[in-house]
């Protein structure tokens, strides 16, 4: 496999096709064979652990997962990709999350590579739509699991963009979750009002299936249902979208004004600017104190998390309030909108992966929403013109991910149906 062999590292595996095969001996087999295939290129695990328990109960019967390592997995250190953790002896219990997904029948197959404490130092994991591209940040080994179909689900977790950047670079679904929508206990965080659970399949109805059965709901995943009105989101003063990304957010809010979809503009004002703001006050602040040891070792640390512990350590109580009050208010003001509407959409990254592996690329574009606590669902399937996925990002109200799934495989079956390269268009040649 060579430098831009997309096509034999790229290769997704739906969770309703293990589900249908009904053989969960068979798919671990298989989740193994496509680990020795595939990852000595992609390089998306830090350990891979052998399963030894019976076979399990639930609605996902057996599905090999992946877990992000700052997510505590019972039997293996939790390094979170860092030196300082070089020596951590083996978790003694697994992280409720880990349990709830375990509870659902998932079988954890292993640790993903996670950044530097889920910040912005990259690990060795490589993009399977383009090996030579960043995979993201911090979440890069569950999302490349997904992508390179050694697992159909994984678990991550998001601050800034560490699930929706990477889904959207490696072209697979996401599912952001309302923070506290399920414990956080043996997750190594860096921000409690921030810190949220993930989730990465292949698709988005995959997504639902998964989050269906994490919730133990027994009525099953919500039918994809095209909405009925939604809010067009254009960033405002706060990163350079490219023009390609442009032109497919256009495209698909065309299609679906086609299909009797009511699509609106979000008007940003100053808004965006804000929360963008108010999310790195508060990660900085929160970090700082969530953290102490790291801040008693920064000059252990890249230089990126040194830099966000020393600012966080400076900042006062009163910077961080106005950080939260100013949230406060455009969440109002935001949830007063998805009162009549089904979702906000919009790009999920400035554009396509960079090229290169030694930066992640920039969360700009999901600080609003992680601030504002809002879940967001990721939506793949649109492509550049050279080939490399362009994500979709679908956010809605607190606590309705089930909604909000519904809605957003309704966007992803209009994206299915029309998926081509997107082409920029003459009149926005202003972006980059």
């Amino acid at each position: 496999m060579n430098e831009h062999d997309a096509l034999g590292a790229w290769r997704p595996w739906s969770l309703r096709d293990h589900l249908a095969a009904g053989d969960p001996a068979a798919s671990r087999a298989r989740a193994e064979q496509r680990y020795r295939e595939v990852d000595p290129q992609v390089l998306a695990w830090v350990e891979r652990t052998p399963v030894t328990e019976p076979e399990p109960a639930g609605p996902l019967a057996g599905a090999p997962l992946g877990v992000k390592d700052v997510v505590d997995l019972a039997g293996v250190p939790t390094r979170c990709g860092s030196a300082l953790r070089a020596d951590a002896p083996p978790a003694t219990e697994d992280a409720a999350i880990v349990a709830a997904w375990r509870k659902a029948g998932a079988v954890p197959v292993g640790k993903t590579v996670t950044t530097e404490f889920a910040y912005f130092s990259p690990g060795p994991t490589r993009n399977p739509a383009r090996l030579g591209h960043t995979p993201g940040g911090s979440s890069s080994g569950s999302a490349a699991a997904v992508a390179s179909g050694q697992v159909p689900v994984a678990i991550g977790a998001q601050t800034a963009g560490s699930v929706t950047r990477p889904a959207a670079y490696c072209g697979v679904a996401s599912l952001v979750m309302t923070p506290g929508r399920f414990p956080t206990r043996g997750v190594v965080g860096l921000s409690p009002t921030l810190d949220a659970h993930g989730v990465f399949t292949a698709t988005v109805a995959d997504l639902a299936h998964a989050f269906a059965a994490l919730d133990g709901r027994p009525d099953g995943p919500p039918v994809p249902a095209l909405p009925r009105r939604v809010l067009l989101w254009h960033p405002h003063g706060i990163g350079d979208v490219d023009v390609e990304m442009t032109a497919a957010v256009d495209r698909v809010a065309h299609l679906l004004t086609e299909r009797g979809v009511e699509v609106d503009a979000l008007h940003a004002g100053d808004r965006d600017r804000e929360l963008v703001a108010a999310h790195l006050t508060v990660m900085a602040f929160e970090a700082a104190r969530e953290r102490p040891a790291e801040v008693a070792a920064t000059d252990r640390l890249s230089e990126p998390l040194a830099a966000l512990l020393r600012r966080g350590a400076g900042l006062h109580d009163e910077e961080h309030l106005a950080a939260l009050a100013a949230a406060d208010r455009h969440r109002r003001d935001l949830l007063d909108l998805l009162a009549t509407y089904d979702a906000v959409i919009g790009p999920a990254a400035l554009g396509p992966a960079p090229a290169g592996l030694r930066a992640t690329g920039d969360p700009v574009l999901s600080r609003p929403w992680q601030v504002l606590g809002l879940p967001t669902v990721g939506i793949p399937g649109l492509r550049s013109a050279e080939g490399l996925p362009l994500g979709l990002q679908a956010v809605g109200a607190p606590g309705r991910e089930e909604r909000l799934l519904a809605t957003a495989g309704g966007v992803e079956s209009v994206v299915q149906a029309h998926a081509r390269p997107a082409h920029p268009e003459p009149a926005r040649g202003g972006a980059r």
